[in-house]
């Protein structure tokens, strides 16, 4: 009996533990895009550790040190229509991974701030396809309670065809905290939209 009252100790804590951490996240207003069941415990505290393993990162010294590479553009353009997509840091070690601690990248702002740093505004987790068949989706991974994207090409040299799934954890996307382009968001200059990036849409 005290090990059951233990555990259910234990568990309450988990739970009050991913609400603090969920009520620290910036809020998802108009949400139109997919998101996750509210109700769904284990999609809510999957949430909460995102949060909770990448908010050091938003340092981006901290996510150099621990194995993040910058890879491709500094900004992507949506090809069919509004929103953008910032730089993208990537884990070659965290290929694969659908667990909520480990993030294959890292989404940081084209913009620096006066010290010339780039700001944390999404993280993503990337999954190979299996067959490299665009056509065939019977490999498609979730997290969250939520199909991934894709699958697509490499968006660089070397980057296979694959799945992603984009977390807006430090900055607002109109369209939803897990819509893959931030309809906020528009490149500096004259950039052009990426056409590896079109089975984003």
């Amino acid at each position: 009996m005290p090990a059951a009252r233990g555990l259910k100790a234990l568990s309450a804590c988990a739970v009050a533990g991913a609400s603090i951490v969920l009520a620290a996240l910036p809020p998802a207003h108009a949400v139109d895009g997919p998101a996750p069941d509210p109700h769904d415990a284990k999609a809510m505290r999957d949430m909460a550790t995102a949060m909770a393993v990448t908010a050091k990162y938003v340092d981006e010294r901290e996510a150099i040190k621990d194995g993040y590479v910058p890879h491709g553009q500094e900004c992507m353009t949506n090809p069919f229509g509004v929103g953008a997509m910032g730089y993208h840091y990537v884990k070659e070690s965290n290929w694969g991974s659908t667990d909520p601690a480990r993030p294959t990248a890292l989404l940081y702002s084209t913009a620096k701030d006066r010290n010339g740093r780039r700001k944390l505004e999404t993280v993503e987790w990337m999954v190979r396809d299996k067959d490299q068949d665009l056509t065939t989706k019977d490999d498609r991974p979730s997290m969250f309670g939520l199909p991934f994207d894709g699958p697509m090409p490499g968006h660089w040299t070397g980057m296979p065809k694959h799945y992603d799934l984009h977390m807006w954890a430090y900055r607002d996307n109109p369209a939803g905290r897990f819509h893959n382009w931030n309809t906020a968001l528009k490149c500096p200059g004259n950039a052009k939209p990426d056409p590896m990036h079109a089975d984003h849409g």
